[in-house]
């Protein structure tokens, strides 16, 4: 979001062109067939994604508590959780709300007043999924808020999800611009605020968080990324080139320290920032994505830092970690310039075995890819793949790398939103002049992306403040669903038209002692024929926002495959055969064929 002056001029006048060319296009094209949506009738008819979150009874706007005030955090956040609480096999969603602002401010200051029940707080819907016995699916989603016992009434972030005790059952960890909260499921339902009890609050400034097994003793730690020492009296004004106020960006403020916490084994947790050398360094921490990105069996993890150089925490195995971002390449970009990073994914784009990163930044520069060598050094890839030029004009937060369309190549998913104030929408008087359409990416498996974001359907037409977003399968039909946050705006659930064409494998990945989803574990899907394809268990990545633990690969015409193996947090590998296409099968540690 840092910018110098020079920059930010130019990228205005960049964004006016951008704001009016479309609008000619528009104009000279109502006589081919456009319909109000911005999209060729043609287009519309192909559906890759599909908007069905009002339908399935997902009622919720997120409400940012601006007053005028051009306070910070306003629009920041915030994410959104797709997670199994009930054990019951399929993906439930909590979205995270924020509120009022200011010292003495009032729900009546708001400009933009929130909808449904007072006072604004985090919101747990139920998937009640039916599969029917002709193999199609009615899909809906009940509040059930109450009953959870959730009350989380914070200027809510973001969330992160993992079974921190081991019992098998989804726990919530809640980011704020404030005390964040640790929400233990009861098993029943309900769920408990043990955030004091288990020693996992952090007053500052919180946005996106990770569970993960960094010393591999079978008990997931938490990371805590925290953003910069703003508040309401340090609070400073700033101003857009038209000198009209404007929303400050993260270099008028310090950054703070990253939290790293240990998890004892017995519910409680230790504050190891400075032990583990975390805290070292504070560069404004938004995404975070934990991963061996140097293939040594222990996870790593990186950080997207806003307006500074990122980081990657390479995990030292003995307890402490050693920020090598500068040496592998993946602080800065080609150029040797920090960038406004916000989202952050890791996954195997290229299909050569090691985790490549992608991150989202700024309008005026662009959504950058770092391509891992295998070893963790990275490359900026980023123009040469073809993502450089069309991701320009936006500004992105919540991001992945989502098998789209199940052909076995990773694509990428970008959601977008401004973080200052678009001139030429507030010429026109717009209310919010910070929104942005999404983008898709289609991986053509040759090193080269593809926008395919015009044909990816209606909702891909909208114009909204997007942050978080989270990745999963909401209707369990072998394809990857998104959840869509968008600031001050309507929740979107993306659901997938097009995957579930194609074979699919899933799997979900279990440990025998900690009976949980093993976080961090790696899978290789060996076919008969076509690359090795390589996938890995965690519900961190994208911005403010977790997704499905399950791994889900796209097999594209292939009918069988050859073998799987499974990489253990523990370093146990195990392998399985015949393993079923087209349907979940869970894995358990311990009951595979070992691998030498």
């Amino acid at each position: 979001m840092a910018r110098s002056r020079i920059h930010y001029v130019f990228t205005e006048v960049q964004r006016l062109v951008i704001f009016v060319l479309p609008i000619c296009g528009l104009i000279s094209t109502f006589a081919q067939g456009i319909g109000n949506d911005g999209l060729p009738k043609a287009v519309r008819q192909v559906r890759m994604f599909e908007d069905r979150a009002e339908a399935v009874g997902i009622d919720f706007v997120h409400f940012n508590g601006m007053s005028g005030e051009h306070y910070f955090c306003e629009m920041v956040g915030s994410g959104a959780a797709m997670f199994d609480y009930d054990n019951d096999g399929d993906l439930d969603v909590y979205l995270v709300q924020g509120s009022m602002l200011g010292p003495s401010k009032t729900l009546g200051d708001a400009l933009f007043p929130p909808r449904g029940p007072l006072p604004p707080k985090g919101r747990l819907f139920r998937n009640d999924l039916v599969v029917h016995t002709d193999g199609s699916r009615t899909l809906k989603f009940t509040d059930v808020t109450e009953q959870s016992k959730i009350d989380a009434r914070g200027y809510g972030m973001g969330v992160a999800t993992g079974d921190f005790n081991n019992d098998g059952w989804m726990d919530l960890y809640l980011t704020n611009f404030g005390s964040n909260q640790m929400w233990r499921n009861n098993r029943d339902g309900t769920f408990d605020d043990v955030t004091q009890e288990a020693g996992t609050d952090d007053p500052r400034w919180s946005v996106s968080a990770a569970f993960l097994d960094y010393d591999r003793d079978g008990s997931l730690d938490l990371y805590v990324g925290n953003y910069v020492n703003f508040s309401f009296t340090n609070r400073k004004r700033c101003f857009a080139y038209t000198s009209a106020e404007d929303y400050c960006g993260p270099l008028s403020y310090d950054p703070v320290p990253e939290r790293l916490f240990r998890n004892r084994g017995d519910g409680t947790f230790e504050d190891v920032s400075a032990k583990s050398q975390i805290a070292r360094e504070a560069n404004g921490s938004l995404g975070v994505v934990s991963a061996d990105f140097n293939g040594d069996g222990w996870i790593d993890i990186y950080v997207a830092n806003d307006g500074r150089s990122n980081h990657l925490w390479i995990n030292q195995r003995n307890g402490t970690f050693k920020n090598e971002a500068m040496l592998a390449g993946c602080a800065l970009n080609k150029d040797g310039q920090p960038e406004s990073s916000m989202g952050v994914d890791a996954g195997d784009v290229d299909n050569d075995g090691d985790d490549d990163l992608v991150m989202t930044n700024l309008n005026g520069e662009k959504t950058t890819l770092f391509v891992n060598d295998g070893k963790g050094w990275f490359e900026d890839r980023s123009f040469e793949v073809g993502l450089a030029v069309p991701s320009k004009p936006y500004t992105g937060f919540g991001t992945a790398f989502l098998d789209y369309d199940s052909d076995g190549w990773l694509d990428l998913l970008t959601v977008n939103g401004e973080v200052r104030t678009i001139e030429a929408l507030a010429a026109v008087k717009d209310p919010y002049p910070l929104h942005q359409r999404k983008q898709l990416f289609h991986n053509l498996g040759n090193g080269r992306f593809e926008e395919v974001t015009k044909r990816a359907g209606a909702v891909f037409g909208l114009s909204e403040v997007g942050r978080g977003a989270a990745f999963g399968d909401i209707d369990n039909d072998g394809d990857t669903d998104v959840l869509v946050m968008n600031n001050n705006g309507r929740a979107r659930l993306l659901i997938n038209e097009v995957g579930s064409h194609k074979h699919w494998l899933g799997l979900r990945l279990v440990g025998t002692k900690e009976k949980r989803d093993m976080l961090g574990a790696r899978v290789a899907i060996f076919q008969m024929s076509g690359p090795t394809l390589w996938r890995r268990v965690r519900t961190d990545s994208s911005y403010c926002s977790a997704s499905d633990p399950r791994v889900l690969v796209g097999l594209g015409a292939s009918s069988k495959i050859k073998t799987i193996q499974a990489f253990w947090p523990s370093g146990r590998v195990e392998e399985w055969a015949e393993v079923p296409i087209d349907t979940y099968t869970t894995l358990r540690e311990g009951t595979g064929k070992r691998v030498p």
